[in-house]
């Protein structure tokens, strides 16, 4: 039976939870995820895990958080002047919003505070900080 190995275009049907069992995302109800094994596609640590498996082979990981959107970056939050903001853009803590890098590149970014002065986004991956687990199977191997 062939084995994925580095450079081998597969399909994956996966459910990713925290570790208190949340689902985060799942592939469940589309079309499996395709990417290239070991080009950087996906999370360091569900790209390390592929190698080795088989079609039809399941199989649950452990990742932890500096092996997929890593530790939270304190430099990643900024309070700006709420004056900053047009009235129109909703301020309510959990809004994401898209801001605009300085090399013009589209930044998500999470109110995570506001106060009468200030607002205090977020650009930090929502799952940044936090180990993940996935069950995988292995649908093709390309």
């Amino acid at each position: 039976m062939t084995e994925v190995k580095a450079g081998d275009i597969v399909r994956i049907h996966y459910t990713g939870t925290l570790l208190d069992g949340s689902v985060f995302d799942s592939s469940e109800g589309r079309d499996p995820l395709e990417f290239t094994v070991g080009a950087g596609q996906v999370i360091e640590g569900m790209d390390t895990e592929m190698p080795g498996m088989t079609v039809g082979e399941k199989k649950t990981i452990e990742i932890p958080c500096a092996k997929a959107y890593g530790p939270i970056n304190p430099g990643a939050r900024q309070a700006i002047p709420r004056e900053g903001i047009p009235d129109d853009i909703p301020l309510e803590i959990g809004t994401q919003l898209q801001m605009q890098s300085p090399e013009g590149h589209a930044l998500p970014v999470t109110v995570v505070e506001v106060d009468d002065a200030t607002v205090t986004l977020d650009a930090n991956h929502p799952l940044a900080g936090k180990d993940l687990t996935f069950a995988l199977e292995l649908v093709s191997i390309a």
